[in-house]
């Protein structure tokens, strides 16, 4: 199944999209899509799609599932993106955080912080787990899933190199953190290791990847996390990204307000970001 949350920022519904595409709610169904629905996906695949009623017009799409309490991404998981970084190829992963503040629907505008000047690009698979997960084996490690979404890893690349190393801040600024636009669920994804990814900037392709080519796989992401934290249902994983970022470019290319990004995959939908100026605010 494929889950949405639909509606103003704040105000969103719970949906689904049906095998047509097509956007359908499931107001009175379920009350969210949480860790309730990632609980139960066996009576939600007994629901006739068809039979839901068809929500009109083109709201907007949030966050697609609630109840993320840590947001976790993985650095340099692609041997050809730590090559064109510049930097060694990991021999374990490179764990840092997205702050949860920096979460935002699919489509929403990414916001330029103040001062930042060199706003970075990058398409990943998301994993959100579905149950309590802690010391679990490889083997077993995708039975905790509850789905697979979009993420575009956002990041200023001065604040994460150019202070020392900080990677948590370059990476967690409000709205650097684009997710959805659907949740699909775990048995709609028959290998999460051959999931196609792309990213355009201004309708020009910059990034092309498949989840064949990371470092560490999904599995091994899980039972590694898993002995370090205890993740709950909700938690997301941001796997790491192909090659094709601005700052792996000849001459380096950052994102500018105007500029328009749009990123996608077959099996998980796609999302469209324009950058603008974040306002700023008096301390």
């Amino acid at each position: 199944m494929k889950f949405v949350r639909y509606g103003r920022n704040g105000q969103e519904q719970p949906g689904l999209i049906d095998a047509q595409g097509r956007l359908r709610s499931l107001g009175g169904i379920v009350d969210e899509i949480d860790a309730s629905v990632f609980g139960r996906p066996r009576a939600l695949r007994g629901i006739d799609a068809e039979s839901l009623p068809l929500v009109g017009g083109k709201p907007r799409l949030g966050v697609p599932f609630v109840g993320i309490s840590k947001f976790i991404a993985i650095g340099l998981n692609y041997r050809d993106h730590a090559n064109e970084a510049r930097m060694a190829i990991p021999t374990s992963p490179i764990v840092f955080n997205k702050w949860t503040t920096c979460i935002s629907g699919p489509n929403d505008a990414v916001l330029r912080p103040p001062g930042a000047h060199k706003l970075d690009w990058e398409v990943e698979l998301g994993v959100v787990i579905g149950r309590e997960t802690r010391f679990v084996r490889e083997a077993d490690a995708l039975k905790h899933v509850a789905g697979y979404c979009l993420v575009n890893d956002v990041s200023e690349r001065a604040y994460q190199l150019e202070q020392g190393s900080q990677w948590n801040l370059g990476k967690g600024c409000d709205t650097f953190g684009p997710i959805g636009p659907w949740l699909v669920s775990r048995d709609e994804i028959a290998d999460p290791q051959n999931i196609d990814l792309w990213l355009d900037v201004n309708g020009e392709r910059m990034q092309t990847g498949n989840t064949r080519d990371m470092i560490f796989g999904v599995a091994y992401l899980i039972a590694y996390l898993s002995r370090y934290m205890t993740l709950l249902p909700g938690d997301l994983i941001a796997t790491g990204t192909p090659p094709g970022v601005g700052m792996g470019r000849k001459p380096p290319r950052y994102l500018q307000p105007g500029d328009v990004v749009t990123l996608g995959s077959p099996q998980l939908g796609t999302q469209r970001q324009e950058i603008r100026p974040a306002p700023q605010r008096p301390l």
